[in-house]
């Protein structure tokens, strides 16, 4: 393989310790191997970090090992460039695995410039990543604990539920504090209601949640009502539809219904108010 890298450094984390692995030097020789233990101590890191600048180590290559690495990372931040790696992408030939052949390992590759470093983002953008994931998991929490409690209060036949809304605002949270104190009746309950829950008086019987049907409006005295016109000028002020059939010379109304038609032997002959309605000719079946 061919190297591009002529000062680099790869360390294997651990919880107690770190492992680095110094390869020194030209691209086209065989390096020089330095291999090192630190403690994982602030105080330790610093020298580690003290010992590639003063060997003139650019590039410094470690596994993302679970939280380990984060100090490690933080301290040599600014002083060389570190590269981030999945631990899955430079895993060593199984069987010949220990400390000091992973660091030397991961120096070979990163030399070789074989390694893909992982996006680390800016420090102020990990610390307020931090602190959203830290608030993520503490609504997560409340939301489990919230939960339970309503779980509890079903399995106990408590139908908190069923008349609050919010079990957990200022009035439910008054009634579960009582209830935990002791067995309550409802109406004891009931009167630990605050604000708009008190307004709304809490019905114990089987139909408090039947919806009440409105009252029917008062009665309109005979007096206030408007005169009623007369049923036959009512049959006359009546306006025709097109395609009404009525007797010839009959005042209104339809023809079956008039008594001009009945009576008086007049033609009985239907006519059609509009007689350039189509749809008006087609009623018509009968001459």
């Amino acid at each position: 393989m061919e190297a591009i890298l002529e000062r680099c450094c790869g360390l294997d984390v651990h919880k107690r310790e770190v492992v680095a692995c110094l390869l020194v030097g030209a691209t086209h020789e065989r390096p020089r191997r330095d291999v090192r233990r630190f403690a994982t101590l602030t105080v330790s890191l610093r020298e580690l970090r003290d010992w590639l600048v003063s060997a003139g180590c650019t590039h410094v290559a470690m596994e993302s090992t679970g939280p380990y690495w984060r100090p490690v990372f933080n301290l040599l931040e600014g002083a060389v460039t570190v590269v981030l790696a999945n631990a899955r992408h430079i895993k060593n030939v199984p069987g010949r695995k220990t400390d000091g052949r992973d660091c030397e390992w991961i120096a070979q590759l990163l030399r070789c410039g074989l390694i893909r470093g992982s996006f680390i983002p800016p420090a102020a953008i990990r610390e307020l990543r931090d602190l959203t994931r830290y608030r993520r998991q503490l609504v997560e929490e409340g939301t489990r604990a919230r939960n339970r409690v309503q779980k509890l209060l079903e399995h106990a036949n408590v139908k908190l539920g069923s008349v609050l809304s919010d079990v957990f605002g200022a009035s439910g949270r008054a009634m579960l504090a009582a209830l935990s104190v002791g067995p309550e009746p409802p109406e004891a309950l009931a009167r630990l209601a605050r604000g708009r829950v008190r307004a709304h008086p809490v019905r114990t019987h089987p139909g408090a949640r039947r919806r009440r049907r409105r009252a029917p409006p008062p009665a309109t005295p005979p007096d206030a009502r408007a005169p009623r016109r007369p049923r036959a000028a009512r049959g006359r002020a009546r306006r025709l539809h097109p395609g009404t059939l009525r007797a010839p010379g009959s005042g209104g109304g339809s023809w079956r219904s008039t008594p001009a038609a009945r009576t008086h032997g007049r033609s009985t002959r239907p006519t059609i108010c509009s007689s350039s309605s189509r749809s008006a000719r087609r009623h018509v079946s009968w001459c």
